[in-house]
């Protein structure tokens, strides 16, 4: 069996951690492996990934096969686009600057892309917040209201109870008073 290149699970339930390695195909998922070339985790966004990209690109040209998530992880960070301007240059259809130029135009364009998604993630991140933030306060204006409402209408009960007490009292005083003066 060749060499794979494949991931290597850690971390714990729910939150996975993988290590990058060259492992012997017959050889168990997390059991012995032959080098350890980089690390990805997948819970950030977007996913980190470190690796060390000549190690990788050595495997490859001795034949180490990456298993499909390895494939893309190599080819989301340039390894293989690394390998196959190798290729060209070994056979001579390119030059080594030339190689070295799209590569360095593929990673930049790369690096672009990635930091106009992070940004584009913060910013959505802040304006969710900042709506959130908005809903809550017209949720507590719209509570003070009901409450202040409340109140009022506590204070008008009061006040009514205070005036119908006040007018019972009142004429009551009074008829004792007329008898009184009737009686005089």
């Amino acid at each position: 069996m060749p060499a794979r290149i494949r991931l290597q699970r850690h971390g714990k339930k729910n939150q996975p951690f993988y290590h990058i390695v060259v492992a012997d195909g017959r050889a168990p998922r997390d059991g012995r492996f032959i080098e350890k070339l980089g690390t990805y985790n997948p819970m950030t966004n977007p996913a980190e990934i470190v690796i060390n990209e000549d190690k990788a690109v050595e495997w490859l040209k001795n034949g180490a096969q990456p298993s499909t998530t390895c494939r893309r992880i190599l080819s989301y960070k340039g390894i293989l686009l690394k390998r196959h301007l190798q290729i060209g240059i070994e056979k001579g259809a390119i030059t080594q600057e030339q190689a070295d130029v799209k590569y360095n135009e593929w990673k930049q364009a790369k690096e672009a892309k990635i930091s106009n998604a992070k940004s584009n993630i913060e910013n959505e991140a802040r304006n969710e917040a900042k709506s959130r933030m908005e809903a809550e306060k017209k949720a507590n204006e719209a509570k003070a209201a009901a409450v202040a409402a409340k109140r009022q209408a506590a204070a008008e009960a009061e006040a009514a109870a205070k005036a119908e007490a006040a007018a019972e009292e009142a004429p009551a005083e009074e008829a004792p008073a007329t008898e009184e003066n009737a009686e005089a």
